[in-house]
């Protein structure tokens, strides 16, 4: 079915497919560099949180010094109430610590405002988020005892807001455990998704391994392979004169189409060359005829002019003793006897016969000349019937048309302007052909008559003839 293709249809598959390759390969590459870009970004973010947390802790274990230091100054009174120089003491520098865990609550929660909420690995920030509004609330509370001393006077009051202080250092704690968690758990979950990649890639390049060779085959097979072909085919023909040379493709495209036309082209030049071949060998026996007629017209005329004196001699020799014959016997005649008058006749007949043979080869070799004649063709009035008649007479004393006949039925006189040399010669062509194509015995029939305003010549025999296709 893809052999009834075209080439802009083939063309357009092989580069579909390609780009389904490339864009299987770009989509894959690009996945994976943007899944590694977003990995990147998550962890620094994340990894961001932990200094953070971190320092949360610290700034509650701070606060936590700050009390434990108060519960001891309980413990070594023994009950007595600490002196105000020492409260005053602690109370400042726990105002100084609670503000550091404020600050340090203060930049968590910005960096949970900077996470993004749509991140599959560590978008669910809602245990940081729960545990930093806790702490927040706490320190609210805590807030409120910083502006006087007297709380930290009181053993029972300190114990109470070192317990919550505990509380939350311990809830602080679990930012970095619940991070550490999490990021255990995401380093197996990318291991499964770098696996998942990695098998992508390399299905990808398989698929091109496989696809990229079927893709060049193809443009080989349906574009180059036929091109070449055309071009060897084309150059064999022009080159080598391979006329016979054909090419043929076993696809239905343009190429073929292509194919086809030249071996059109090819054919139709060989017919044109044989036409042209069979003229010039036509046109070549012509000439050669020609110049056969030609010297054969010359030997004619030269013949004729040896032959017209021997026989004007024979002629006036034959005349003249026919002339003295007569003289002598008219001077005898009383004296003949019947036998002597019958010799005499008889020399008399054959005197006669002499003169009429030599009269009528001298009228044969007058029609050589005339055929022999080489001039300007000039049309003439001409009677057709005894021009006609004396070709038939000509040829009749040819000795191999001796024993075939010609019929000539023309018994009025046929008047046309034509050149009498050319008619003379197609007459003699048309009798000399039937007779040739005539077994011994055979006959011509010639019929010359009038046909309207032109005349009409018909040559026909009973000769073995021509095929139709001949």
């Amino acid at each position: 079915m893809l052999s009834r293709w075209s080439i802009q249809s083939k063309l357009l598959l092989c580069v579909a497919i390609f780009l389904g390759i490339l864009a299987a390969l770009a989509y894959s590459g690009l996945s994976g560099a943007y899944s590694y870009r977003e990995l990147a970004q998550t962890i620094s973010r994340r990894a961001a949180e932990l200094p953070l947390a971190g320092n949360l802790s610290k700034s509650l274990g701070d606060l936590r010094v700050t009390l434990s230091r108060a519960r001891q100054a309980h413990e070594l009174t023994l009950g007595v109430p600490i002196s105000g120089i020492e409260g005053g003491v602690l109370s400042g520098e726990y105002r100084d610590r609670l503000l550091a865990v404020e600050q340090a609550l203060e930049r968590y929660r910005e960096q949970l405002k900077k996470g993004d909420r749509d991140d599959r690995w560590f978008g669910d920030r809602k245990h940081e988020t729960e545990t930093i509004a806790s702490l927040e609330v706490s320190v609210a509370e805590l807030a409120k005892l910083k502006d006087g001393p007297d709380w930290l006077l009181d053993e029972y009051r300190v114990e109470e807001v070192a317990a919550r202080v505990d509380a939350m250092y311990d809830l602080a704690g679990t930012l970095p455990k619940q991070l550490h968690g999490r990021m255990h758990d995401f380093a197996a979950e990318v291991k499964t998704q770098y696996r998942t990649w990695i098998y992508i890639e390399w299905g990808a390049l398989a698929v091109a391994a496989v696809f990229v060779p079927v893709v060049l085959v193809l443009f080989y097979t349906w574009v180059m392979a036929p091109l070449h072909l055309l071009i060897a085919g084309s150059r064999r023909i022009a080159q080598q004169d391979d006329f016979n040379h054909r090419i043929y493709l076993r696809s239905r495209d343009e190429m073929a189409e292509l194919a086809t036309a030249l071996n059109d082209m090819t054919t139709r030049f060989q017919q044109i060359r044989s036409d042209l071949d069979q003229q010039v060998r036509e046109r070549t026996k012509e000439v050669v005829r020609g110049e056969q007629m030609a010297s054969v017209g010359f030997l004619a005329a030269g013949v004729a002019h040896e032959i017209n004196n021997p026989l004007a001699a024979i002629a006036m020799a034959a005349e003249s003793l026919e002339s003295r014959l007569h003289d002598i016997l008219d001077a005898d005649e009383a004296n003949l006897t019947e036998t002597q008058h019958a010799e005499v006749e008889i020399l008399r007949k054959y005197l006669r016969r002499i003169q009429d043979e030599a009269f009528r080869c001298k009228g044969i070799t007058e029609r050589l000349l005339d055929f022999s004649r080489m001039g300007d063709c000039e049309k003439q009035p001409t009677d057709l019937r005894e021009l006609v008649e004396g070709v038939i007479d000509m040829v009749r004393h040819l000795g191999k048309y001796r024993n075939k006949k010609v019929e000539f039925a023309g018994t009025e006189h046929v008047i046309a302007a034509v050149s009498p040399q050319e008619i003379k010669q197609v007459v003699l062509n048309l009798i000399t052909n039937s007779l040739d194509s005539l077994d011994p015995g055979g006959t011509v029939w010639i019929t010359l008559k009038k046909h309207g305003p032109a005349a009409e010549l018909l040559v026909r025999d009973n000769g073995c003839g021509m095929t139709d296709e001949v």
